[in-house]
């Protein structure tokens, strides 16, 4: 008896450290437990093509302050019939190290037909698409789309999550009526609530004044 009641605190205590984030720190269903997830660096479902370091759960963490404004943009979208699905938020360091590392092996290309069709993997660098830093370290970055709350079916953005080309930048114009209307819902929505949009890819906004503009961290997604 003794011995399970060890077990019990010492697996208790270990799911309470593993919960521990920085100050600042929160993990988005403790704020708004309706928006969807589905983190793609956890999977193999993603432009490497296999899980990424630094992902350890099937969680999203992201800083208080986007939280709290991505529940305003949540109850927005519920009133649609809509609801927020999150491919990704806070990413640590070393996943992005993963990210590097993995771009300057030119002969990987599991996942070039699905991700980057057009773009030579040497150029990944150049056009931008693969940084030494990312905003998502910062902890207010996210990346996300909007599905239909009734079919849990991801609306038609016009180009899939992480596709490296120009039919990801938002304005992209050779983009169905449907699609450009998607999109500029998500845009619309995310910029009415603080958030400032990229320039090359539909679903990725910022917070507008981030409490960690500097300060890139390095812990898991667990």
């Amino acid at each position: 008896m003794k011995k399970i009641l060890f077990l019990y605190i010492f697996a208790y205590s270990t799911l309470n450290f593993a919960q521990k984030l920085p100050n600042g720190f929160v993990y988005l269903e403790d704020v708004d437990a309706s928006i969807q997830k589905e983190l793609r660096y956890l999977s193999n479902n993603n432009f490497i093509g296999r899980k990424i370091d630094g992902y350890k759960n099937n969680c999203v963490i992201i800083t208080e302050q986007a939280a709290h404004q991505l529940k305003k943009v949540q109850t927005e979208l519920l009133k649609k019939g809509l609801s927020l699905k999150v491919f990704d938020a806070y990413r640590p360091q070393e996943a992005v190290n993963h990210f590097v590392k993995w771009a300057k092996v030119l002969s990987d290309t599991l996942m070039k037909q699905e991700y980057y069709p057009k773009v030579p993997k040497s150029q990944l660098f150049n056009q931008g698409y693969i940084a030494s830093k990312s905003g998502h370290t910062r902890g207010s970055t996210i990346d996300l789309t909007i599905i239909d709350v009734k079919t849990g079916k991801e609306l038609d953005m016009g180009s899939p999550y992480d596709f490296f080309g120009v039919q990801s930048h938002p304005l992209h114009s050779n983009l169905s009526k449907e699609q450009k209307e998607n999109r500029m819902l998500l845009r619309k929505v995310m910029l009415e609530n603080n958030f400032k949009p990229y320039e090359n890819e539909w679903w990725h906004f910022t917070l507008r004044n981030e409490p960690f503009r500097n300060t890139y961290f390095n812990f898991p997604v667990e």
